[in-house]
């Protein structure tokens, strides 16, 4: 192919001066030809794209190809369930809800009923009319310890930062929240006037950089909480100690992209990147994590504290639910991200190996917490995926009391999973800080779809729950979920996912699948010590203690 062009262009210039001599003006179609030998040329020498060496010009052919492949899969290759992350039937509910379209679907389910890992809600011979059902439904978020008690919505704005997403996107998900009665999460990026001024509630999520409530050196800084922390809006404070997307794992924001605004919001210094560690500075114990949650309560004036997670070693989790019990504190909400939760950009090897997924996660939270009898303080909020009604019932049944979505809301604002959120060129105008592409979101049509969006899957979630005979989310239990687990076994969430008996994890013995966590697990510490464990009888999962 390189001596191919060579060549080809020795013969078209050639071609093209004797033409010129015969007629003039055809030396102009070397404005056309002429960058396209200059190219090839360029592409001779360079070093660093073999494909574009060997194949001059028409290896350019191979990028734009690239570049277009997901946009051509999307709309003409991939079927209705095919598409990941979301699929389209996914898609197109959101959307319909957000517009308030038709939403119904004709001629029977898209789904194969017989796969491994189809599920579906026992429904009743005595089902409710939704017409006599709550179709909005509240959770009151405040423990014993609390002074302050939200009236929560059982679905609500999962954790998005400004910077990640645009301005107009923030202050269309805000308004959403203002019109529907809901709440919206600011992410780990700072409490921002863009989350202020549409008016909606707030949960401010503090991460382990502590933006918006930091010291220069990147510590916590009180007063600064202090300050945001009593403002009206803020409704709950969420201490984020990993995401699913990527847990356990840090970010940099680069000094070039530290603008004036994000600098001011986040109280970070321009010029200089910006850490977030992969885990917090102000706690290293479960212990002192305990009496940093009360300390944030008190200068709040007593609103919900909770934190977020992505389950790592079960023993830690554990460990935190023992310090609760030794001290006596306890937040008011846990927060469980499941390892398929999203976020603007992470390796690859953290979306797709690390953390746990929702549903195990879930369940394993709310046994946890049953088993030091800990859930008649504490609420619990799934996120991870959460985009249908379907969804909310599926996590009601592990346990959660309400939910939080991110993706779901970002389609509801126009989002076409374009996959460019770490690019800066999202053609929505959703995850850009690119001004002309910003314009495109129009902040008073987008935030009606997300009141839409809100509005429609909690009554779609509503509708089913009275499909089960039930009136309320917390009716309902695992074993109404059945999951098909292989071609001709069915079972239920309830013997997937066994519940353990109240009380059970504060004397021994334990249930069996909590031996060897409750062993290792101490308030004192979030590391495992195994040296607790002398020998393991794998096939009666006892333990014997040193």
């Amino acid at each position: 192919m390189r001596k191919l062009f060579i060549i080809s262009s020795v013969i078209i210039v050639a071609m093209l001066t004797a033409w010129s001599l015969i007629w003039p003006p055809a030396v102009f179609s070397l404005v056309i030809v002429g960058p396209f030998i200059i190219l090839g040329i360029f592409d001779l020498f360079q070093k660093k794209h073999s494909i574009v060496r060997n194949f001059p010009v028409f290896g350019h052919l191979r990028f734009l190809m690239e570049e277009l492949r997901p946009k051509i899969y999307q709309y003409f290759i991939e079927s209705d369930t095919d598409g990941t992350p979301f699929n389209r039937l996914n898609r197109s509910v959101i959307y319909q809800r957000a517009k308030k379209v038709d939403d119904t679907r004709p001629f029977g389910t898209e789904l194969d009923v017989y796969e491994n890992g189809y599920e579906w809600l026992n429904h009743s011979i005595a089902a409710i009319d939704h017409k006599l059902l709550n179709e909005d439904p509240r959770v009151i978020v405040g423990g014993p310890q609390c002074k302050q008690p939200y009236n929560a919505s059982v679905f609500n704005i999962s954790a998005m930062s400004f910077g990640s997403l645009s301005e107009n996107a923030i202050l269309a998900l805000n308004g959403g929240a203002k019109l529907g009665n809901f709440a919206h999460n600011t992410g780990e990026g700072g409490l921002s006037e863009h989350h202020l001024q549409p008016g909606g509630d707030i949960f401010w999520q503090i991460g382990t950089g502590y933006f918006s409530c930091r010291h220069v050196d990147g510590t916590f800084d009180y007063d600064a909480f202090a300050q945001r922390a009593v403002l009206p809006q803020v409704k709950m404070i969420e201490i984020k100690l990993s995401q699913g997307a990527k847990p356990g794992h840090g970010g940099i924001l680069p000094a070039a992209k530290v603008t004036p605004e994000i600098a001011r919001i986040r109280l970070v210094s321009m010029g200089q990147d910006v850490i977030s560690p992969p885990g917090h500075t102000a706690f290293r114990t479960p212990m002192q994590m305990m009496h940093f949650i009360q300390k944030l309560r008190d200068l709040s004036g007593g609103k919900p504290i909770g934190f977020k997670l992505c389950v790592g070693h079960k023993s830690e989790f554990l460990a935190i639910c023992k310090a609760m019990v030794k001290t006596g504190i306890y937040p008011d909400f846990i927060t469980v991200d499941g390892g398929e939760g999203g976020t603007g950009a992470a390796p690859l090897e953290f979306s797709n190996s690390v953390g746990m997924p929702l549903r195990e996660a879930l369940a394993f939270v709310y046994d946890a917490l049953t088993g030091f009898d800990l859930k008649k303080h504490i609420r619990i909020i799934a996120s991870g995926k959460v985009a249908t009604g379907f969804d909310l019932v599926k996590n009601f049944a592990l346990g959660a009391d309400m939910c939080n979505s991110a993706r779901g809301m970002m389609f509801a604002l126009g989002c076409i999973q374009a996959l460019e959120c770490n690019m800066n060129t999202c053609p929505t105008g959703v995850a850009t800080q690119d001004k002309s592409l910003m314009r495109g979101l129009v902040v008073s049509d987008k935030k009606v779809r997300v009141a839409n969006f809100h509005k429609e899957t909690v009554a779609s979630a509503m509708q089913m729950i009275g499909a089960a005979g039930l009136q309320h989310p917390d009716d309902l239990h695992r074993s109404f979920i059945y999951r098909r687990v292989s071609a001709n076994l069915i079972q239920t969430y309830s013997q997937l996912f066994p519940y353990i008996p109240k009380r059970s994890l504060l004397e021994t013995p334990y249930p069996a699948t909590f031996e060897i966590d409750m062993a290792i697990s101490s308030a004192e510490t979030f590391m495992p010590d195994y040296t607790k464990i002398s020998q393991v009888d794998m096939t009666g999962a006892s333990i014997i203690a040193n």
